[in-house]
């Protein structure tokens, strides 16, 4: 077994890893119908010696490769970018993980007399860094996040940026889930909202005010997550078990602060809407479906769930 992820980036905690919940406990054996958190497994050595191969041949193929042949490289496309790895990506993108913030604005305001909005959850630590470090390098990203980079750039479009328009495909028969959203490089309907959507406040009983209200009269020193007051062991026990996420460390971060799981769930707030979650089934789940989770998936993306089911 070799000791990087599945994404290629080092983690800050070994992986995998397996926590199952309080929730049933009977002495010291958890209830058989309890879920069970797991984090993705660790690349097998025949998958790291097929990127290693793979690696080393891309960078043969493109010494002495001009620019614009580079735009239309196979790799950027389907369906080689569906199995393309974080380490075949970095070979020509590697300023991504090297950028840094400006250390001032045009303005002359520092940016370590400024507080970034990312910068206000109790999760986050250190200096302002660029968005691509902050998903794919930082140490709180390695521990919660499994994320690598065709997880978000399924396919481009280099000239006119249409889904509809990608080398290879024919023209007009993108999926109505699209690769990416025409002008842009990803689909932020099926990336990005994932982590950044709204607090759904509304559909949640007992929570009538947005989070940063609402926790005030439900944490405590002895209570720092006011989420598991009805996550823990009552609704939504069944999460996080797919590859982009370290659903074992999450739950394990989340006995300490409730910011671990607003960060994602309105916490660092891009748009109006929340994702739609899917529903997996849990313990104790009530056979009514409410009406604004009528039509939720009752499983995760195919391409997103785990092979094998966690041993208990």
């Amino acid at each position: 077994m070799v000791t990087s992820t599945s994404n290629g980036i080092t983690p800050a905690v070994t992986q995998p890893g397996v926590i199952k919940v309080a929730a049933g406990e009977t002495g010291s054996e958890a209830d058989e119908s309890a879920p069970v958190y797991v984090n993705p497994p660790a690349r097998s050595a025949d998958e790291q010696a097929r990127i290693d191969k793979a690696v080393a041949a891309l960078k043969a193929s493109i010494k002495g490769m001009d620019y614009e042949r580079a735009r239309y490289h196979p790799l950027h496309f389907k369906p080689q970018i569906a199995r393309a790895s974080n380490e075949e990506c970095l070979v020509c993108h590697s300023e991504i993980l090297t950028h840094k913030p400006r250390a001032a604005s045009p303005a002359g305001v520092k940016a370590s007399d400024t507080l970034a909005w990312y910068q206000t959850l109790d999760t986050y630590k250190g200096e302002q860094q660029t968005f691509h470090f902050r998903h794919l390098k930082s140490a709180y990203a390695k521990q919660v996040m499994n994320l690598s980079c065709n997880f978000c750039h399924k396919g481009n479009d280099p000239r006119e940026e249409s889904p509809d328009m990608q080398p290879g495909q024919k023209v007009f028969t993108a999926s109505a889930t699209p690769n990416f959203t025409l002008r842009k490089m990803v689909n932020p309907s099926t990336t990005c909202l994932r982590c950044h959507g709204a607090f759904p406040y509304k559909n949640m009983d007992g929570v009538d005010a947005p989070w940063p209200v609402a926790r005030v009269d439900m944490e405590d020193e002895e209570t720092p997550n006011g989420c598991l007051t009805c996550h823990e062991e009552s609704f939504r026990t069944n999460r996080h078990n797919v590859t982009y996420l370290n659903a074992a460390n999450i739950e394990k971060l989340a006995k300490k602060s409730s910011d671990v799981c607003y960060g994602c769930h309105g916490g660092r707030q891009w748009y109006r809407i929340s994702y739609p979650y899917p529903r997996h089934a849990w313990p104790g789940m009530d056979e009514e479906t409410p009406d604004w989770a009528k039509n939720r998936p009752t499983q995760s993306d195919p391409e997103y769930q785990l092979k094998a089911k966690p041993a208990r």
